[in-house]
Protein backbone atom coordinates (compact mmCIF):
# COMPACT_ATOMS: atom_id res chain seq x y z
CA UNK A 1 0.00 0.00 0.00
CA UNK A 2 1.28 3.19 -1.20
CA UNK A 3 2.39 5.63 2.01
CA UNK A 4 0.03 9.24 2.15
CA UNK A 5 2.40 12.17 2.35
CA UNK A 6 1.74 15.61 2.37
CA UNK A 7 0.76 17.42 -1.00
CA UNK A 8 3.99 18.88 -2.85
CA UNK A 9 4.70 22.56 -1.40
CA UNK A 10 2.33 21.98 1.78
CA UNK A 11 3.90 20.85 5.31
CA UNK A 12 2.92 20.10 8.96
CA UNK A 13 3.47 22.39 11.82
CA UNK A 14 4.73 20.63 14.60
CA UNK A 15 6.18 21.85 18.30
CA UNK A 16 8.40 23.22 18.88
CA UNK A 17 8.34 25.34 16.05
CA UNK A 18 4.48 26.12 16.47
CA UNK A 19 5.14 27.90 19.66
CA UNK A 20 7.22 29.95 17.56
CA UNK A 21 4.50 30.10 15.20
CA UNK A 22 2.14 31.38 18.16
CA UNK A 23 4.77 33.95 19.49
CA UNK A 24 4.67 35.64 16.00
CA UNK A 25 1.09 35.86 15.87
CA UNK A 26 0.31 36.47 19.96
CA UNK A 27 2.96 39.49 19.12
CA UNK A 28 1.40 40.74 15.95
CA UNK A 29 -2.44 40.59 17.83
CA UNK A 30 -0.62 42.74 20.37
CA UNK A 31 1.40 45.70 18.08
CA UNK A 32 -2.44 45.62 16.00
CA UNK A 33 -4.10 46.25 19.08
CA UNK A 34 -2.16 49.15 19.95
CA UNK A 35 -2.47 50.90 16.95
CA UNK A 36 -6.54 50.23 17.09
CA UNK A 37 -6.59 47.78 14.34
CA UNK A 38 -9.48 44.69 14.27
CA UNK A 39 -9.30 41.64 13.21
CA UNK A 40 -11.20 40.40 9.96
CA UNK A 41 -11.86 36.69 8.87
CA UNK A 42 -12.69 36.27 5.17
CA UNK A 43 -13.42 33.05 3.18
CA UNK A 44 -10.82 31.28 1.50
CA UNK A 45 -11.81 31.06 -1.38
CA UNK A 46 -13.65 33.53 -3.82
CA UNK A 47 -15.18 34.40 -6.82
CA UNK A 48 -12.36 33.79 -9.47
CA UNK A 49 -13.78 37.22 -10.60
CA UNK A 50 -12.63 39.29 -7.42
CA UNK A 51 -9.02 38.67 -8.29
CA UNK A 52 -9.00 39.02 -12.18
CA UNK A 53 -10.05 42.16 -11.42
CA UNK A 54 -8.23 43.32 -8.20
CA UNK A 55 -5.32 41.41 -9.01
CA UNK A 56 -4.80 41.68 -12.54
CA UNK A 57 -5.44 39.17 -15.27
CA UNK A 58 -1.70 39.82 -16.92
CA UNK A 59 -0.15 38.82 -13.47
CA UNK A 60 1.49 35.76 -13.12
CA UNK A 61 -0.71 35.33 -9.97
CA UNK A 62 -3.74 35.22 -12.13
CA UNK A 63 -1.77 33.86 -15.34
CA UNK A 64 -0.37 30.88 -13.72
CA UNK A 65 -0.64 30.20 -9.77
CA UNK A 66 -4.53 30.47 -8.88
CA UNK A 67 -6.19 27.74 -7.57
CA UNK A 68 -8.83 27.57 -9.69
CA UNK A 69 -12.09 25.22 -10.39
CA UNK A 70 -15.73 25.00 -11.49
CA UNK A 71 -18.50 25.01 -8.70
CA UNK A 72 -21.06 22.53 -10.33
CA UNK A 73 -24.33 23.53 -10.02
CA UNK A 74 -26.63 21.15 -7.32
CA UNK A 75 -30.00 21.99 -9.10
CA UNK A 76 -31.35 23.77 -12.15
CA UNK A 77 -31.77 27.11 -10.50
CA UNK A 78 -27.95 27.30 -9.36
CA UNK A 79 -25.43 28.32 -12.00
CA UNK A 80 -22.18 26.72 -12.38
CA UNK A 81 -19.65 29.50 -10.72
CA UNK A 82 -15.39 29.73 -10.96
CA UNK A 83 -13.88 29.94 -7.12
CA UNK A 84 -10.65 30.29 -6.52
CA UNK A 85 -8.15 29.93 -3.53
CA UNK A 86 -7.12 33.51 -2.14
CA UNK A 87 -3.84 33.91 -3.43
CA UNK A 88 -3.46 37.01 -1.55
CA UNK A 89 -5.94 38.25 1.24
CA UNK A 90 -6.30 42.54 -0.21
CA UNK A 91 -9.13 41.69 -2.48
CA UNK A 92 -11.33 39.67 0.29
CA UNK A 93 -10.70 42.87 2.90
CA UNK A 94 -11.80 44.76 0.11
CA UNK A 95 -14.49 42.89 -1.59
CA UNK A 96 -15.58 42.60 2.18
CA UNK A 97 -15.38 45.90 2.95
CA UNK A 98 -18.05 46.91 -0.17
CA UNK A 99 -20.68 44.36 1.06
CA UNK A 100 -20.86 45.05 4.24
CA UNK A 101 -21.22 48.71 3.72
CA UNK A 102 -18.22 49.68 6.41
CA UNK A 103 -17.96 53.30 4.35
CA UNK A 104 -21.37 54.14 5.30
CA UNK A 105 -20.00 54.51 8.77
CA UNK A 106 -17.73 57.45 7.99
CA UNK A 107 -14.66 55.85 9.58
CA UNK A 108 -11.45 54.29 9.27
CA UNK A 109 -11.43 50.86 9.00
CA UNK A 110 -8.02 49.33 10.24
CA UNK A 111 -8.42 45.78 9.86
CA UNK A 112 -5.97 43.06 10.00
CA UNK A 113 -5.84 39.03 9.45
CA UNK A 114 -3.70 36.32 9.86
CA UNK A 115 -4.46 33.67 7.80
CA UNK A 116 -3.52 30.68 4.99
CA UNK A 117 -2.96 32.02 1.29
CA UNK A 118 -2.43 29.44 -1.83
CA UNK A 119 -0.31 29.82 -4.75
CA UNK A 120 0.07 27.54 -7.26
CA UNK A 121 4.38 28.03 -7.79
CA UNK A 122 7.70 26.40 -7.73
CA UNK A 123 8.12 25.30 -4.28
CA UNK A 124 11.28 26.69 -2.19
CA UNK A 125 12.72 26.86 0.73
CA UNK A 126 10.43 29.64 2.76
CA UNK A 127 7.75 29.48 -0.17
CA UNK A 128 5.25 27.11 -0.25
CA UNK A 129 1.81 26.54 -2.11
CA UNK A 130 0.03 26.91 0.85
CA UNK A 131 1.43 29.81 3.42
CA UNK A 132 0.05 31.74 5.99
CA UNK A 133 0.05 35.52 5.96
CA UNK A 134 -0.45 38.60 8.42
CA UNK A 135 -1.39 41.84 7.17
CA UNK A 136 -3.15 44.83 7.33
CA UNK A 137 -5.47 47.30 5.76
CA UNK A 138 -6.36 51.07 6.43
CA UNK A 139 -8.79 51.66 4.17
CA UNK A 140 -12.19 54.32 4.10
CA UNK A 141 -13.93 56.99 2.49
CA UNK A 142 -11.44 60.29 1.64
CA UNK A 143 -13.47 62.77 4.35
CA UNK A 144 -11.95 60.01 6.98
CA UNK A 145 -8.28 60.64 6.13
CA UNK A 146 -7.82 57.46 3.87
CA UNK A 147 -6.05 59.75 1.23
CA UNK A 148 -3.36 61.05 4.00
CA UNK A 149 0.25 60.37 3.85
CA UNK A 150 -0.05 60.43 7.81
CA UNK A 151 -1.73 57.01 7.30
CA UNK A 152 1.27 55.45 4.97
CA UNK A 153 3.60 56.76 7.77
CA UNK A 154 1.57 55.14 10.26
CA UNK A 155 1.82 51.91 9.02
CA UNK A 156 5.34 51.92 8.34
CA UNK A 157 5.93 52.78 11.38
CA UNK A 158 3.53 49.60 13.25
CA UNK A 159 5.55 47.78 11.12
CA UNK A 160 9.24 48.68 12.10
CA UNK A 161 7.33 48.36 16.26
CA UNK A 162 6.14 44.66 15.18
CA UNK A 163 9.67 43.49 13.89
CA UNK A 164 11.57 45.39 16.68
CA UNK A 165 8.94 43.62 19.05
CA UNK A 166 9.71 40.22 17.15
CA UNK A 167 13.41 40.43 18.15
CA UNK A 168 14.38 41.02 14.57
CA UNK A 169 17.18 43.71 13.87
CA UNK A 170 18.66 45.15 10.72
CA UNK A 171 16.29 44.57 8.72
CA UNK A 172 16.18 47.86 6.09
CA UNK A 173 12.80 49.59 4.80
CA UNK A 174 12.51 49.91 1.31
CA UNK A 175 10.32 52.17 -0.45
CA UNK A 176 9.33 54.13 -3.49
CA UNK A 177 6.38 55.75 -5.35
CA UNK A 178 4.64 53.94 -8.48
CA UNK A 179 2.61 57.31 -8.81
CA UNK A 180 -1.32 57.36 -9.42
CA UNK A 181 -3.03 55.10 -11.90
CA UNK A 182 -2.55 58.45 -14.80
CA UNK A 183 1.35 57.78 -13.80
CA UNK A 184 1.22 54.66 -13.61
CA UNK A 185 -0.20 54.05 -17.11
CA UNK A 186 2.14 56.76 -18.99
CA UNK A 187 5.27 55.06 -17.27
CA UNK A 188 4.10 51.96 -18.77
CA UNK A 189 3.80 53.38 -22.35
CA UNK A 190 7.92 54.68 -21.61
CA UNK A 191 9.01 51.28 -20.13
CA UNK A 192 7.30 49.58 -22.95
CA UNK A 193 9.30 51.67 -25.59
CA UNK A 194 12.57 51.61 -23.61
CA UNK A 195 11.99 47.75 -23.58
CA UNK A 196 11.71 46.89 -27.10
CA UNK A 197 15.54 46.58 -28.40
CA UNK A 198 16.61 45.35 -24.60
CA UNK A 199 13.64 42.59 -24.19
CA UNK A 200 15.57 40.24 -26.41
CA UNK A 201 18.60 39.93 -24.13
CA UNK A 202 16.32 39.36 -21.01
CA UNK A 203 14.66 36.01 -19.35
CA UNK A 204 11.91 34.33 -20.64
CA UNK A 205 9.30 36.07 -18.11
CA UNK A 206 11.01 39.26 -18.62
CA UNK A 207 10.08 38.66 -22.72
CA UNK A 208 6.68 38.42 -22.13
CA UNK A 209 6.22 41.23 -19.07
CA UNK A 210 7.65 43.33 -21.39
CA UNK A 211 4.89 43.29 -23.48
CA UNK A 212 2.03 42.78 -21.14
CA UNK A 213 3.01 44.00 -17.63
CA UNK A 214 6.15 46.27 -18.40
CA UNK A 215 6.34 47.33 -14.39
CA UNK A 216 6.88 44.14 -13.74
CA UNK A 217 9.96 43.90 -15.61
CA UNK A 218 11.90 46.04 -12.48
CA UNK A 219 10.98 43.22 -9.88
CA UNK A 220 12.76 40.57 -12.09
CA UNK A 221 15.65 39.04 -9.71
CA UNK A 222 17.94 37.04 -12.42
CA UNK A 223 21.27 38.51 -12.24
CA UNK A 224 22.07 38.62 -15.66
CA UNK A 225 19.36 40.76 -16.08
CA UNK A 226 20.30 43.56 -13.65
CA UNK A 227 22.61 45.60 -15.56
CA UNK A 228 19.63 46.15 -18.20
CA UNK A 229 17.16 46.60 -15.96
CA UNK A 230 19.46 49.58 -13.80
CA UNK A 231 19.59 50.73 -17.12
CA UNK A 232 15.92 51.81 -17.48
CA UNK A 233 14.05 54.79 -17.25
CA UNK A 234 12.71 55.35 -13.40
CA UNK A 235 9.01 56.18 -12.07
CA UNK A 236 10.16 58.92 -10.43
CA UNK A 237 10.80 61.28 -13.20
CA UNK A 238 6.84 60.27 -14.42
CA UNK A 239 5.10 61.73 -11.40
CA UNK A 240 2.67 64.25 -11.48
CA UNK A 241 3.17 67.17 -8.52
CA UNK A 242 0.77 65.64 -6.52
CA UNK A 243 2.58 62.21 -6.18
CA UNK A 244 5.40 63.91 -5.74
CA UNK A 245 3.94 65.69 -3.14
CA UNK A 246 2.25 63.07 -1.38
CA UNK A 247 5.39 60.82 -1.17
CA UNK A 248 7.57 63.54 0.37
CA UNK A 249 5.36 64.10 3.01
CA UNK A 250 4.91 60.13 3.78
CA UNK A 251 9.27 60.53 3.86
CA UNK A 252 8.48 63.99 6.14
CA UNK A 253 6.39 61.53 8.57
CA UNK A 254 9.02 58.66 8.77
CA UNK A 255 11.98 60.81 9.40
CA UNK A 256 10.41 62.57 12.60
CA UNK A 257 8.75 59.33 13.37
CA UNK A 258 12.94 58.08 13.50
CA UNK A 259 12.10 55.43 11.37
CA UNK A 260 15.31 54.38 8.75
CA UNK A 261 14.77 54.09 5.18
CA UNK A 262 16.65 53.79 1.77
CA UNK A 263 14.71 55.11 -1.26
CA UNK A 264 14.88 52.27 -3.95
CA UNK A 265 13.75 53.68 -7.37
CA UNK A 266 12.72 50.23 -8.63
CA UNK A 267 10.74 49.01 -6.31
CA UNK A 268 7.25 47.78 -7.65
CA UNK A 269 4.37 45.78 -6.79
CA UNK A 270 3.30 43.74 -9.34
CA UNK A 271 -0.14 44.01 -8.47
CA UNK A 272 -2.44 46.16 -10.93
CA UNK A 273 -4.06 47.74 -7.65
CA UNK A 274 -1.20 49.63 -6.37
CA UNK A 275 -0.32 53.41 -6.07
CA UNK A 276 1.49 55.76 -4.72
CA UNK A 277 3.55 54.74 -1.69
CA UNK A 278 4.93 51.05 -2.19
CA UNK A 279 7.67 49.37 0.57
CA UNK A 280 9.42 46.22 1.23
CA UNK A 281 11.35 45.20 4.03
CA UNK A 282 14.17 43.29 3.97
CA UNK A 283 16.49 41.04 5.77
CA UNK A 284 20.37 39.67 4.76
CA UNK A 285 19.82 36.47 6.96
CA UNK A 286 17.37 35.39 4.28
CA UNK A 287 19.87 34.83 1.50
CA UNK A 288 18.62 36.60 -2.18
CA UNK A 289 15.03 35.96 -1.51
CA UNK A 290 15.26 38.71 1.00
CA UNK A 291 11.75 40.24 1.32
CA UNK A 292 10.41 39.64 4.98
CA UNK A 293 7.29 41.93 4.08
CA UNK A 294 5.39 44.38 1.22
CA UNK A 295 2.32 46.05 0.85
CA UNK A 296 2.02 49.74 -0.67
CA UNK A 297 -1.35 52.18 -1.30
CA UNK A 298 -4.43 50.83 -3.26
CA UNK A 299 -6.43 54.69 -3.96
CA UNK A 300 -8.70 52.64 -6.64
CA UNK A 301 -9.33 48.93 -6.03
CA UNK A 302 -12.90 49.88 -4.26
CA UNK A 303 -14.10 51.47 -7.54
CA UNK A 304 -12.45 48.74 -9.61
CA UNK A 305 -14.31 46.26 -7.78
CA UNK A 306 -17.43 47.78 -7.96
CA UNK A 307 -17.77 50.05 -5.29
CA UNK A 308 -17.37 53.46 -3.50
CA UNK A 309 -14.43 55.50 -3.48
CA UNK A 310 -12.30 54.40 -0.32
CA UNK A 311 -8.23 55.05 -0.95
CA UNK A 312 -6.52 52.38 1.47
CA UNK A 313 -3.24 51.12 2.16
CA UNK A 314 -2.00 47.45 3.33
CA UNK A 315 0.68 45.10 3.70
CA UNK A 316 1.27 41.30 3.85
CA UNK A 317 4.01 39.40 5.29
CA UNK A 318 4.67 35.59 5.12
CA UNK A 319 5.06 34.09 8.17
CA UNK A 320 7.38 31.29 7.05
CA UNK A 321 9.70 34.36 6.10
CA UNK A 322 9.60 35.71 9.76
CA UNK A 323 10.11 31.89 11.38
CA UNK A 324 13.45 31.66 9.03
CA UNK A 325 14.54 35.15 10.30
CA UNK A 326 14.32 34.53 13.91
CA UNK A 327 16.11 31.44 13.58
CA UNK A 328 18.86 32.62 11.74
CA UNK A 329 19.38 35.40 14.08
CA UNK A 330 18.99 32.55 16.49
CA UNK A 331 15.81 34.64 18.44
CA UNK A 332 13.51 31.96 18.80
CA UNK A 333 15.43 28.69 21.16
CA UNK A 334 13.19 25.83 21.34
CA UNK A 335 11.19 26.37 24.60
CA UNK A 336 11.18 23.51 26.96
CA UNK A 337 9.01 23.26 30.31
CA UNK A 338 9.95 24.88 33.69
CA UNK A 339 9.87 21.50 35.59
CA UNK A 340 9.52 17.69 34.98
CA UNK A 341 7.45 15.84 38.02
CA UNK A 342 8.92 12.56 38.30
CA UNK A 343 6.99 10.02 40.49
CA UNK A 344 9.04 7.45 41.73
CA UNK A 345 6.70 4.44 41.55
CA UNK A 346 3.07 3.91 39.84
CA UNK A 347 1.33 4.97 43.43
CA UNK A 348 2.56 7.79 43.57
CA UNK A 349 0.93 9.15 40.11
CA UNK A 350 -1.82 10.24 41.88
CA UNK A 351 0.14 12.37 44.02
CA UNK A 352 2.34 14.05 41.11
CA UNK A 353 -0.42 15.01 39.49
CA UNK A 354 -1.49 16.82 42.13
CA UNK A 355 1.86 18.39 42.21
CA UNK A 356 1.87 19.01 38.68
CA UNK A 357 -1.87 20.69 38.77
CA UNK A 358 -0.29 22.80 42.03
CA UNK A 359 2.49 24.26 39.81
CA UNK A 360 0.63 24.98 36.47
CA UNK A 361 -1.48 26.71 38.67
CA UNK A 362 1.25 28.84 39.88
CA UNK A 363 1.80 29.88 36.14
CA UNK A 364 5.09 27.25 35.66
CA UNK A 365 5.20 25.15 32.11
CA UNK A 366 5.08 21.29 33.51
CA UNK A 367 5.44 17.97 32.02
CA UNK A 368 4.37 14.99 33.93
CA UNK A 369 6.01 11.77 34.14
CA UNK A 370 5.30 8.86 34.77
CA UNK A 371 6.19 6.01 37.90
CA UNK A 372 6.56 2.98 35.57
CA UNK A 373 9.78 4.61 34.30
CA UNK A 374 13.34 4.17 35.82
CA UNK A 375 14.77 6.84 37.56
CA UNK A 376 17.18 6.80 34.74
CA UNK A 377 15.10 7.41 32.41
CA UNK A 378 12.98 9.90 34.03
CA UNK A 379 16.41 11.72 33.95
CA UNK A 380 16.84 10.94 30.39
CA UNK A 381 13.16 12.27 29.15
CA UNK A 382 13.31 15.35 31.96
CA UNK A 383 16.66 16.65 30.10
CA UNK A 384 15.62 16.34 26.75
CA UNK A 385 12.06 18.26 27.70
CA UNK A 386 12.59 20.40 30.79
CA UNK A 387 15.20 22.66 32.57
CA UNK A 388 14.79 20.90 36.14
CA UNK A 389 13.38 17.68 37.43
CA UNK A 390 11.00 17.42 40.44
CA UNK A 391 11.34 14.23 41.98
CA UNK A 392 8.48 12.67 44.06
CA UNK A 393 9.11 9.61 46.21
CA UNK A 394 7.49 8.44 49.41
CA UNK A 395 9.97 10.21 51.43
CA UNK A 396 9.65 13.69 49.25
CA UNK A 397 5.41 12.60 49.56
CA UNK A 398 5.57 12.28 53.42
CA UNK A 399 7.70 15.64 54.41
CA UNK A 400 6.65 17.85 51.85
CA UNK A 401 9.96 18.33 50.67
CA UNK A 402 10.60 17.95 47.08
CA UNK A 403 14.19 17.23 45.62
CA UNK A 404 14.83 19.37 42.85
CA UNK A 405 17.87 19.01 40.20
CA UNK A 406 18.93 21.69 37.08
CA UNK A 407 20.14 20.67 34.49
CA UNK A 408 22.78 22.59 32.50
CA UNK A 409 21.43 25.97 31.24
CA UNK A 410 23.42 26.90 29.36
CA UNK A 411 21.04 26.95 26.19
CA UNK A 412 17.95 27.48 28.04
CA UNK A 413 16.79 30.82 29.57
CA UNK A 414 17.27 31.18 33.75
CA UNK A 415 13.57 31.23 35.15
CA UNK A 416 13.37 30.18 39.33
CA UNK A 417 11.59 26.98 39.60
CA UNK A 418 9.51 28.37 42.58
CA UNK A 419 7.16 30.76 42.15
CA UNK A 420 6.38 33.18 45.53
CA UNK A 421 4.54 30.23 47.20
CA UNK A 422 7.30 27.79 47.17
CA UNK A 423 10.46 28.19 49.61
CA UNK A 424 13.78 27.28 48.86
CA UNK A 425 14.85 25.52 51.51
CA UNK A 426 18.82 24.49 50.55
CA UNK A 427 21.01 22.93 48.62
CA UNK A 428 22.35 19.39 48.47
CA UNK A 429 26.07 18.14 48.16
CA UNK A 430 25.13 17.15 44.80
CA UNK A 431 23.79 20.11 43.56
CA UNK A 432 20.31 19.36 43.48
CA UNK A 433 17.77 22.01 45.72
CA UNK A 434 15.48 20.93 47.79
CA UNK A 435 12.04 22.81 47.97
CA UNK A 436 9.24 22.85 51.12
CA UNK A 437 6.25 22.60 49.83
CA UNK A 438 3.03 22.66 52.51
CA UNK A 439 -0.08 21.06 51.16
CA UNK A 440 -3.48 21.60 52.27
CA UNK A 441 -4.08 18.38 52.06
CA UNK A 442 -0.60 16.47 52.64
CA UNK A 443 -1.28 13.33 50.89
CA UNK A 444 -2.39 14.98 48.00
CA UNK A 445 -0.08 17.82 48.09
CA UNK A 446 -3.21 19.96 46.01
CA UNK A 447 -1.94 23.22 47.69
CA UNK A 448 1.40 25.31 48.25
CA UNK A 449 2.45 27.80 50.71
CA UNK A 450 5.38 29.58 52.41
CA UNK A 451 6.14 27.66 55.34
Amino acid sequence: MTTLKAVRGTRDLLPPETALWNRIEATARSVFARYNFGEIRTPIFEDTGLFARSVGEDTDIVSKEMYTWEDRARAQSEKTVSLTLRPENTAGVVRAYIERKLGETGQLQKLYYIGPQFRRERPQKGRYRQFSQIGAEIIGPPSAGSESPLRDAEILEMLATLLDDLGISGWTLHINSVGSAADRTHFNHILREALIPLAPSMCEDCQRRAVTNPLRVLDCKVPADQPIIDSLPRIADSLDPESQKHFAEVLAALDAAGVTYTRNHRLVRGLDYYTRTTFEFTHGGLGAQNALLGGGRYDGLSEALGGPKAPGIGFAMGEDRLVLTLQALESARPEVADAYVAPLGESLNPAALALARALRREGLKIELGDGAFRLKKSFEVADKVARRIVILGEDEHQSGILTVKDFSTERRPKRPLWPPTLSPVGKRKDGAWRIFVRPGDHKGLRKCSIS
